[in-house]
């Protein structure tokens, strides 16, 4: 029996109406069986592996090197000791490098091992702490022997 035969017999609207959603199993084994079904349109219960995005942490470098600093600019942001203190700079326990006092800052890196420093240069009529007044004697020193 071909499908116009059986349009022609049941009106379309009949078919619909009086269609079973859940067919049994003699239905699904022989005769004809038209069957309207809705499918989801959305998933049901599935967690999704996007949809996540943390704030940015703003790091790198704030005051480069030859810029004025008061005590307390902060001059580094890092993660880890990328830059490592040197005179006059502080270090925060997130490894923020600040200034400790009024100056230029400067940047260095030795030559050997690579290492980045970051003092702070002071103003003109600065007077030096006596930690720092001894390596730079000896810095003094070296450079003087090294001529």
């Amino acid at each position: 029996m071909s499908f116009s035969a059986v349009c022609r017999r049941v009106g379309l609207k009949d078919l619909v109406s009086n269609v079973n959603v859940y067919p049994s199993a003699s239905e699904a084994n022989g005769g004809l069986n038209l069957l309207f079904r809705r499918w989801a349109t959305k998933k049901t219960a599935g967690s999704t592996k996007n949809g996540r995005d943390s704030n940015p942490k703003y790091l790198g470098v704030k005051k480069f090197g030859g810029e004025k600093v008061i005590p307390g600019n902060i001059i580094v942001r890092q993660r880890g000791t990328r830059f490592h203190p040197g005179d006059y700079v502080g270090m925060g326990k997130d490894h923020t490098l600040y200034a400790l006092k009024e100056g230029h800052v400067r940047f260095e890196r030795h030559k050997l091992s690579g290492r980045k420093w970051v003092h702070v240069d002071p103003q003109e009529g600065h007077i030096l702490h006596p930690m720092y007044q001894n390596t730079a004697a000896s810095d003094a020193a070296s450079h003087a022997y090294a001529s």
